[in-house]
């Protein structure tokens, strides 16, 4: 599951594919809370855009989620490319619809004077493949000092040198929230789903409110760890170096 590569990969190309971080038995029983989630969402929680449908509140839908963004290999890398204290910002539940055209390439945070401000999550639940709207990204584009015009003005078109993050169900992508990047056409007949979250440094406004939003059976749960990266305010939380 996790090379000497990973994190490499991730400073140099923003972003890295790691397989196998869900093994089949907690796989299966993602995807049947995912599922379960989706059809009981109340409707302030779900967000349905031009091509994917969101479903908001996911940490407090079941403990099936909890795994997924207190990952070690997640929390070093927010360690590793934030460099300053962090908290999870957003987890969604994301199904990219059948028979839909690409995204736009974007980027989620620009770099400041501070350094980078998000690392990005995404959970595989079905496989990404080319043929159904895998997440594109161009490698290095984090680093880059100008932005081309035509990425500015907002592309769809395939851009030179783009790589899909393909893999099979159960892998994660870790990202930086500079890179560039959108997902491709989902020119297969079924739909896509996935699982995406990001990191931000503990002292930015996180639009989702998270931490204000638990219910009070999901906070009697929650581990110590998982009261600090959604920022509840605790005493006693263990000394990390996230």
């Amino acid at each position: 599951m996790f090379s000497a590569g990973t994190y490499e990969e991730l400073d140099k190309a923003g972003f890295t594919v790691v397989p196998g971080v869900l093994p089949a038995e907690h796989l299966a029983s993602v995807a049947a809370a995912y599922d379960a989630a989706v059809e009981s969402a109340p409707p302030d929680e779900i967000k349905i855009g031009s091509s994917t449908t969101r479903v908001n509140g996911l940490i407090n839908r079941g403990p099936e989620f909890d795994a997924l963004y207190l990952h070690h290999l997640l929390l070093n890398a927010c360690g590793r490319i934030l460099n300053e204290p962090f908290k999870l910002s957003t987890m969604h539940a994301r199904t990219l619809r059948s028979n839909t055209d690409a995204q736009n390439l974007h980027v989620d945070y620009q770099r400041d004077h501070r350094g980078w401000t998000m690392i990005g999550f995404i959970h595989m639940v079905d496989p990404f493949r080319d043929d159904n709207g895998a997440t594109r990204f161009v490698p290095g584009s984090h680093l880059w000092s100008t932005v081309p015009a035509e990425l500015l003005a907002g592309s769809r078109a395939d851009y030179p040198g783009q790589v899909l993050a393909c893999g099979p169900a159960g892998s994660m992508i870790l990202f930086n929230g500079s890179v560039w990047h959108g997902h491709a056409a989902n020119r297969s007949a079924e739909p896509r789903r996935s699982i995406q979250g990001a990191y931000i440094r503990r002292d930015a406004e996180s639009k989702a409110g998270m931490s204000t939003r638990l219910l009070p059976e999901t906070l009697s749960r929650l581990s110590p760890l998982a009261k600090y990266v959604l920022a509840v305010p605790i005493s006693g939380w263990p000394r990390s170096r996230f």
